[in-house]
């Protein structure tokens, strides 16, 4: 495994500093139609950082499931490592990375829950078999090896056959209300497009950034 020399040189596409978006918003959701339109995979699949309450980082794979002017939403297990971490430090983190374009954007900002009533209506957009599985998984707890989820499905579903499956309290979404976006295009020869939003009170700025 030659690592050191695994490298691309980039050159599909680039940023158009004289023609920027004054809204991140809106740059967004242009780069990330184009990701739909070309990706195999989830292009609304992101990494999103915490931090513990003991100043650790983690990191995983959520699935991006809203956009508008308030900002990002995902939804969760309220008690599973990552809850846990915001609700000790509201600050976090998404990445986005979309290979097949050679672009990255980079997203920071606050994370709330969102209300009861917008995660009961997401809840119930969802097929029932994901529904019966929020009930079901203690999400980061400690299990066996072996554990089998089959019999407690069995029951559960003797439990809401024939009724609507009701969204657990523990479950639900959170809001990011960013405060910065940085859109990364590939460029030849690693000289990369960056440029940076950041929010001040009512407004965006931008700047570039080198790479």
């Amino acid at each position: 495994m030659d690592l050191k020399n695994m490298r691309s040189d980039y050159q599909k596409s680039k940023i158009n500093f004289d023609n920027l978006d004054d809204n991140p918003i809106t740059f967004f959701l242009k780069w990330f139609h184009e990701a739909l339109e070309i990706s195999d995979n989830e292009a609304n699949a992101c990494v999103l950082s915490t931090v513990s309450s003991d100043h650790k980082p983690s990191s995983r794979v959520v699935l991006l499931k809203n956009i508008n002017d308030r900002g990002f939403t995902f939804f969760t297990n309220f008690e599973s490592e990552k809850s846990i971490d915001i609700e000790n430090n509201k600050n976090v983190a998404l990445n986005f990375y979309w290979p097949e374009l050679e672009r990255q954007v980079r997203i920071s900002g606050e994370a709330d829950k969102i209300n009861h009533k917008d995660s009961d209506a997401y809840f119930r957009s969802r097929p029932r078999t994901s529904q019966l599985g929020t009930w079901l998984s203690n999400q980061s707890t400690s299990i066996s090896l072996d554990h089998n989820f089959t019999e407690s499905l069995t029951k559960l579903e003797a439990k809401f056959k024939g009724k609507e499956v009701i969204r657990p309290s523990h479950w639900g979404g959170y809001c990011i209300d960013v405060d910065k976006i940085e859109f990364w295009q590939g460029r030849p020869s690693r000289f990369h497009d960056r440029v940076l939003y950041e929010f001040d009170t009512d407004n965006w700025s931008k700047r570039r950034l080198a790479p």
